[in-house]
């Protein structure tokens, strides 16, 4: 296999410079619409290429992979998030699949601590306040008063390479680092850290004022938190989610943020097929939730990176070799 023969498709519009560069190197099909497609426009756009270039908004499972065109070869997946794929029925059918992992972990690692911060201080409250007034009547000794930053433990659930970027960060700003991770951290690391080993989530959830999700979506992961997992939270703590929406029963997420057993939540990501939870929507509105609207990776440096990554995973591919960033069925 060439380059001269491998056919590109890109499910979703890239960055200007990153199509650019994947035109000057490859054969390479961009979908017009930058909204998801069907499987049908998918599998029609994926007919005859090589390389389906994919991302998070794609849904490859079992059926939609059995119904790519045979000239399909590699999915290289323009992001590190890699649920909407599966992995088993691609090898099952000769597919490597690659992603871009490390890319994002700095700028997710950013993101996450945004909102451990501007839930407590009520950034986002203090700042409409302004904004839909017009008009500020000026400082007050009881005016807008949040909750310390500095001080408070903090759970990490999942020490990778995001919950680690995390941790440093937290440690600088005053927090005691806390993980439950499927596996103790080497001890150089947690010394660095200055970070507890915890081996059972329950009994972290309950020793900390504020808790960061950073695992990947299994099937183990689902509803990691649900209600009585929530409710094993310290009461007063905070949750920041800037992970997979599934990890937490957002029904329950709602209820105890309602009957105040939990203080609010930082939300990056959350259900909103067909609609968004109504109670999230009303509680962001009360400002006891911040809701951003996915975009933790989402930065013109990170967006750039990905981009080289996916085309060095597709030239060393279509060059006969094995791509760097390949992933495995577990």
């Amino acid at each position: 296999m060439t380059e001269e023969n491998a056919r590109v498709f890109v499910t979703r519009r890239l960055p200007e410079p990153v199509q650019q560069r994947m035109a000057q190197l490859f054969d390479v099909e961009f979908s017009n619409a930058d909204l998801p497609l069907s499987t049908e426009a998918l599998i029609a756009g994926a007919t005859g290429a090589r390389v389906l270039v994919s991302t998070i908004t794609d849904r490859l499972d079992a059926d939609v992979i059995a119904m790519l065109p045979p000239s399909v070869r590699l999915i290289a997946q323009f992001g590190n998030g890699i649920d909407n794929i599966d992995f088993r029925a691609a090898s099952a059918r000769g597919i490597t699949v690659t992603n871009t992992p490390s890319v994002m972990s700095e700028d997710t690692a950013d993101m996450a601590m945004a909102l451990l911060m501007a839930v407590p201080r009520r950034l986002a409250e203090g700042a409409n306040l302004i904004v839909e007034r017009g008009e500020w009547a000026g400082w007050a000794p009881t005016g807008m008063l949040g909750r310390r930053f500095g001080g408070k433990a903090l759970g990490i659930v999942g020490l990778g390479r995001i919950g680690t970027a995390v941790a440093r960060r937290a440690r600088a700003f005053g927090l005691s680092i806390h993980y439950f991770s499927r596996s103790r951290r080497p001890q150089p690391l947690e010394q660095e850290l200055g970070a507890t080993f915890w081996d059972d989530l329950d009994a972290m959830l309950a020793a900390v004022d504020m808790v960061s999700l950073h695992v990947p979506l299994t099937e183990s992961t689902r509803h990691l938190l649900d209600e009585t997992r929530l409710r094993q939270m310290r009461p007063g703590s905070y949750l920041v989610n800037v992970s997979r929406s599934e990890l937490v029963d957002e029904a329950a997420l709602v209820r105890l943020i309602d009957d105040g057993h939990l203080s609010g939540a930082g939300l990056d990501v959350f259900t909103y097929k067909p609609t968004i939870n109504p109670g999230l929507l009303r509680l962001a509105r009360e400002h006891k939730v911040m809701m951003t609207p996915h975009m933790a990776s989402s930065t013109i440096e990170g967006r750039f990176e990905m981009g080289e990554v996916v085309i060095v995973n597709i030239k060393l591919f279509v060059d006969g070799h094995q791509p760097p960033q390949r992933v495995l069925p577990v």
